[in-house]
């Protein structure tokens, strides 16, 4: 599957604005706009199109479509109009590298970012650290700022597990419980939640009493709750995929209407799904990490409606268009946010060509701060340029009513961490 965005034609204002920035002259002495002389800047997507991240996929091309929407007609980047190559790789890692070489190789991408599952970075970034071609993730996992990948690879618009667990595990550990049984998925995204939230719980004097881990394609989930301990106190669950649904359902089969341990779940578990299905009634009471919380809270910022209304999300996290489509609320606004972390680089480093890729991957291993904004509606972040890595706030909700209503927000400093690795010391 393949799909070109073509640049939008900026708006009037926006011609106006470049010509006033940037004008040149005609040998007949007639003043011509930048956009017109400039080459589109050509970057390519890894989209999750199908596959156990067909969900997200959809999501994020549309969260991407938007931002490009609004960059172009703003005059888009460095004056230049900006196109987007959509390539699916199917969720699968094999096919991952391989859509990193067809974007570089036969698009003639200036750069690559998108990717959201870890086993499918893990299995694309050596290739683009082989081709020498920026390759910004919009995952999660704590493999970029391990240091297992290589410079060309940054984690810009998004935080990772570690930081997110960081910051959370005090507050679980406060108003839940310490006794903890763990779902994950049987990849490394799930071990990072695996390793670094029985590291995290330890540390507020609790215990992880039990780790279950459930291969991604799995469909029927009860005869793993049997391995729960009687001793649990908290459920804490993450799980991703087409089967996450049946997962609630076949939990609240399994407790019932009787006692049960109090549940701890990461959005992952019900990205894309209403949490008012029926059959999700389980849930009530229960509390979720959100990273951009789906309900708009009543104390959101003020750039949080524009951002709604760009990517078409109305404010319990819907499609506009049908209130049945649930958005992947609080991962797409990475993809919204990387394009624009693109733009302030590519615009920083005066990026002209790929022979200056490194001259951006420099641009971007040199900024600090980014400030709350349209840019980044899901709030302010701080980037590492050593670690390649971004940190931001994380926010807590309760099911109430069959909503999210959103009960906690950490921040920066919660979540950050020492650094693993120094990418500025690597070679390109």
């Amino acid at each position: 599957m393949k799909t070109t965005l073509t640049g939008i034609a900026p708006s009037r204002r926006a011609v106006l604005t470049g010509m006033g920035a940037g004008l040149i002259a005609g040998s007949a002495g007639l003043v011509r706009p930048v956009w017109a002389q400039a080459a589109p800047l050509k970057l390519g997507f890894q989209l999750h199109a199908t596959g156990i991240g067909a969900s997200y996929g959809r999501w994020y091309q549309r969260t991407a479509d938007a931002a490009l929407k609004k960059i172009n007609e703003a005059g888009g980047i460095g004056g230049r109009p900006v196109e987007i190559v959509y390539e699916d790789d199917g969720t699968d890692p094999a096919r991952g590298a391989e859509v990193v070489d067809k974007l570089n190789s036969q698009h003639g991408c200036d750069l690559i970012f998108g990717t959201l599952f870890s086993h499918v970075v893990m299995g694309s970034a050596p290739r683009a650290g082989e081709l020498k071609v920026p390759y910004l993730v919009c995952s999660e996992g704590y493999h970029v700022a391990s240091g297992a990948l290589n410079r060309w690879t940054l984690q810009p618009g998004i935080t990772d597990v570690r930081s997110q667990i960081s910051s959370m595990a005090p507050w679980v550990a406060g108003n839940l419980g310490k006794k903890v049984t763990m779902f994950f998925p049987d990849y490394a995204f799930g071990y990072d939640h695996r390793d670094f939230f029985t590291k995290a719980i330890e540390a507020q004097g609790g215990q992880v009493v039990a780790q279950i881990a459930i291969p991604p394609t799995e469909t029927s989930y009860t005869r793993y709750f049997a391995q729960i301990p009687a001793e649990t106190e908290v459920l804490y669950h993450v799980m991703v995929g087409p089967g996450v649904l049946t997962f609630v359902k076949e939990l609240g089969e399994f407790y019932g209407s009787g006692a049960k341990p109090q549940l701890f779940g990461f959005i992952d578990s019900l990205e894309a799904v209403d949490t008012a299905t029926p059959g999700l009634e389980f849930l009530e009471g229960s509390h979720f990490w959100e990273a951009h919380p789906r309900v708009k809270p009543a104390d959101a910022g003020a750039a949080e409606g524009d951002y709604r209304a760009a990517v078409g999300v109305d404010d319990n996290g819907a499609s506009v268009a049908d209130a049945k489509d649930v958005a992947t609320y609080s991962h797409m606004f990475s993809a919204w946010e990387t394009l624009h972390f693109i733009k302030q680089t590519v615009e920083a480093s005066g990026y002209a060509g790929v022979a200056d890729r490194q001259k951006l991957v420099e641009a971007m291993e040199a900024v600090t701060d980014l400030p709350y904004g349209i840019e980044r509606p899901q709030g302010a972040k701080v980037f590492n340029g050593k670690t390649h890595q971004a940190f931001g706030s994380q926010n807590i909700s309760k099911v109430e009513g069959g909503k999210l209503v959103k009960v906690h927000t950490t921040t920066i400093d919660e979540g950050k961490y020492d650094d693993g690795v120094d990418y500025t010391t690597m070679s390109f």
